[in-house]
């Protein structure tokens, strides 16, 4: 974990961020691993997470489902029975989630920590910026398919995390957001190891 000392790190007035902004198509984007808009990264976390879901979907969630459609279909008239529409509804919507989580753990890359990492924003980074008004947020970098119901988790494919990469304690980051850029400053760094 590296941490910023107090007043070492950033001037406090507006107009100090050098704009670095690092594009999904540039050169620099390309070269870190960004040039899609939804980068096959994911953490040994997250992994770990998709493959129970496929795996509770698969072997829990779906047989449960189809028994209850086989069931309903025994009641006869099907164009009416509400239980048997609804049941094969889920069932299409478990497949298509199962169809997506076997190719999409077929084609993700799994990225651990590495020392050579530490001290500076990589993906897997849990990092602690300010802004110039004094909101601070603690976010951690992540692939696409880990954000979802993590509050504090961004997309590596993100304005943020885009602006965040390779920076260090102290580093300024310009974000262009739709309502216009913002300046964060790093103040910490850390890894789950």
């Amino acid at each position: 974990m590296v941490l910023a000392q107090d007043g070492e790190h950033r001037p406090r007035h507006k107009g100090t961020c050098i704009a670095h902004p690092i594009m999904l198509n540039s050169p620099q984007g390309a070269a870190w691993g960004i040039n899609q808009l939804s980068t096959k990264l994911i953490t040994q976390e997250g992994f770990e997470a998709l493959k129970k879901e496929l795996d509770y979907l698969w072997r829990e969630k779906r047989p449960d489902v189809t028994q209850k459609v086989t069931w309903a279909a025994s009641l006869g008239d099907r164009s009416e029975n509400a239980d048997y529409q609804y049941n094969k509804k889920l069932l299409r919507e478990i497949d298509r989630r199962v169809r997506y989580l076997r190719k999409r753990l077929e084609d993700m890359k799994v990225v651990s920590y590495s020392p050579e990492q530490e001290g500076r924003v990589f993906f897997g980074a849990w990092v602690d910026i300010e802004n110039e008004e004094g909101e601070t947020k603690h976010l951690r970098i992540v692939g696409y398919d880990e954000i979802y119901g993590q509050k504090d988790y961004i997309s590596i494919d993100s304005p943020m995390a885009r602006a965040l990469l390779k920076k260090e304690v102290g580093d300024e980051a310009l974000v262009q957001t739709p309502g216009g850029e913002m300046c964060w400053w790093i103040n910490q760094i850390e890894y789950v190891k």
